[in-house]
Formats: structure tokens, C-alpha cells, sequence
């Protein structure tokens, strides 16, 4: 019987796989830390030191929206940061592995593991919060899909 190779990337969620890979990625590190709750190696994505002045972060599994370009500050601390996300894109839970108690950040719409958020680090933000998120887990739009969204919900009235 021959092998289907897209077999052991059909779980969780309604997707069936993981569309619009992110270059440089391999779909099964991308399927690790998506689906799997991995995490990359500080300093290694490509969204690490990326500080576009407008945009809009999704998830590289559904297109979600999940952060704006000026929800993104320089932490240094290897992953890229927001201090905030697009209201309703992401979900918290809490994660108990590795001995401590950490929460966990998801896409709302997909379920896609995002990274994990902190809170209280005394960065000059306005939530006080940082959203540790994988690069593999991102994808970049240069639109801001937030804003244009908004601006046709409000069209159809």
C-alpha cells in the first residue's frame, strides 16, 4: 500500500493541512509548532527583527488576522513581540508543561499554537503584556486587512 504523504498533517482543527508555508520553513517544522505546540530556536524567524511601520501579521495556517504592525516593539528577547493583538484573534489558555505555569496564545480561528504571552516584564508598552509569538507560525501582509475589513463591514449597512 503506498504511503499519502499529506496523512500525518491531517489533524486538529478543520484543516487539513497547512497552507501558505512560510518560506524557508519546511511543512513539517511548520506542522510541529503549529499543531504540535512547538517552538523555534530564539533569534531564528524571520518576523524576529522585522519592524514594518503598517501591516498586518496573520496565521500562517488560516490567513487570520492576529497583529497589526504597531502592536509589534523590540523585546530582544529572540521571537518576535506585540503587546496587544487584533480583537478576537487570539485565545488564551493555560499551559502547565516543562514544570511551570505559562499561558499559552492560540489562533481563535483555526486553533494554530501562536506562542505564549507575559505578562508584568516592565516593558514601556501600553498592556504591559508580551505576546512571545513563533515566526513559523506569522505570515506578513503589507495591507492592512484589519482596517479593510472594518471599512467593508461598514459599507454594507
Amino acid at each position: 500500500m503506498a504511503s499519502r504523504p499529506h496523512t500525518r498533517y491531517a489533524i486538529l482543527g478543520n484543516l487539513t493541512h497547512l497552507p501558505n508555508s512560510p518560506t524557508n520553513v519546511s511543512p513539517p517544522e511548520q506542522f510541529r509548532i503549529i499543531r504540535q505546540k512547538g517552538t523555534e530556536a530564539p533569534y531564528t524567524g524571520k518576523f524576529d527583527k522585522h519592524m514594518p511601520s503598517s501591516g498586518v501579521y496573520t496565521c500562517a495556517a488560516c490567513d487570520a488576522p492576529l497583529y497589526t504592525a504597531n502592536h509589534k516593539f523590540k523585546s530582544g528577547c529572540g521571537w518576535p513581540a506585540f503587546f496587544d493583538a487584533v480583537p478576537g484573534a487570539v485565545q488564551r489558555h493555560s499551559d502547565k508543561t516543562f514544570g511551570m505555569e505559562r499561558t499559552e496564545i492560540v489562533c481563535a480561528n483555526c486553533g494554530g499554537h501562536l506562542g505564549h504571552v507575559f505578562k508584568g516584564e516592565g516593558y514601556p508598552t501600553p498592556t504591559d503584556e508580551r505576546h512571545c509569538v513563533n515566526s513559523v507560525s506569522l505570515k506578513f501582509s503589507p495591507e492592512d486587512k484589519v482596517t479593510e475589513k472594518k471599512n467593508e463591514e461598514s459599507t454594507k449597512d
